[in-house]
């Protein structure tokens, strides 16, 4: 008798879609409806004819054509705007096919139409498919990483990561959502919530809440959730790229011919880029850096010839005010493949 490998990330919308013979996910109706469900989509009462019209018509026919004379004809300048928007993403989606190919497309192009949040909503999809035969939570919690921004705490010498969102709103309303409101607006003393510390005796309780984001993570060297961090990195590379890699967490930058470096966001690559540089950086600069790995690519023929048999290092780093913005994309956009891999 098998047993069945837990349900994830619900919210990711996987479920909506289906993969073609790549592995990736092909934009299907019910997915878009989806956007066209958000609540700045959905009419109101008081909306006009038009919205209404326009609204049942895509849930109808999520693909339909959409013109601007369609959209100037809503009454609501802001609603709009939100039309545009989300038509322009929908555009986008039906046009490259898959996300993986919207993705890509997206970083590679730099364009800044897109907003920050549906790019974040196609990696957390994209890596719901990624990690579909994946049973170790601690990987899943490190994957968030991925598309949500974390709140960094360094506590002890621990590196604590948790959700930068989940943390707000326990600051806000204690987790007792509107109640808890209502109490901080009336200056009424409220229980201090704790979120959880995963660790390899108690992780099994991210299967139950992996939508609600409210785990912390220890990034510290050695500690599970780094090496959790590494594979994940590595599973996104091949899923995109097609190639094998092989990445190990690290304390330190040693090396008289270091040669390539990828920063994982804007403050990583700066402090890397001084670095190899040559140039002092601070000690408040040092720690930021959260963490530092080494990559090997094993398929030699994708990469450039000086590069082949050397590592590449990777860093990532909190801001200066505690937050941590990973950027995917530069695991796939930076890497130094040879032209044609």
């Amino acid at each position: 008798m098998t047993t069945a490998k837990p349900d994830f990330w619900r919210s990711s919308g996987f479920h909506l879609l289906q993969p073609d013979a790549r592995g990736w996910l092909r934009v299907t109706p019910d997915f878009l409806r989806a956007y066209l469900a958000r609540p700045e989509m959905r009419p109101v009462e008081e909306s006009c004819r038009a919205e209404h019209a326009l609204h049942g018509a895509l849930l109808d026919n999520p693909v339909r054509p959409v013109g601007e004379a369609d959209v100037s004809a809503l009454a609501d300048e802001d609603v709009q705007h939100n039309y545009r928007v989300v038509l322009r993403f929908r555009d986008l989606l039906i046009e490259h096919g898959t996300l993986e190919a919207a993705y890509l497309a997206i970083v590679t192009s730099g364009r800044g139409d897109v907003p920050v949040l549906f790019v974040e909503q196609l990696v957390h999809a994209i890596l719901r498919n990624v990690l579909s035969g994946c049973t170790d939570p601690m990987r899943l919690r490190a994957a968030e990483l991925f598309f949500r921004q974390q709140n960094v705490s360094l506590d002890s010498g621990r590196v604590m990561l948790a959700d930068e969102e989940v943390v707000e709103m326990y600051a806000q309303t204690g987790g007792m959502g509107g109640l808890g409101q209502l109490l901080v607006e009336s200056m009424t003393p409220m229980r201090q919530v704790e979120l959880d510390v995963l660790d390899d005796d108690n992780k099994s309780l991210y299967w139950d809440r992996s939508d609600r984001f409210d785990t912390v993570i220890d990034f510290r060297f050695t500690q599970p959730g780094v090496d959790a961090f590494a594979r994940v990195m590595e599973a996104w590379i091949a899923h995109f790229l097609e190639v094998r890699t092989r990445i190990q967490p690290m304390q330190a930058i040693h090396d008289e011919h270091w040669s390539w470096h990828i920063g994982l966001d804007a403050g990583a690559t700066e402090i890397l880029n001084a670095l190899y540089e040559g140039e002092d950086v601070g000690p408040d600069d040092l720690q930021r850096i959260l963490g530092l790995f080494r990559m090997e690519i094993r398929d030699d023929r994708a990469v450039v010839a000086s590069m082949r048999g050397k590592p590449i290092y990777l860093g990532l780093a909190m801001t200066p005010d505690g937050k941590l913005r990973m950027k995917p994309q530069n695991l796939l956009t930076n890497l130094p493949f040879s032209e044609g891999a």
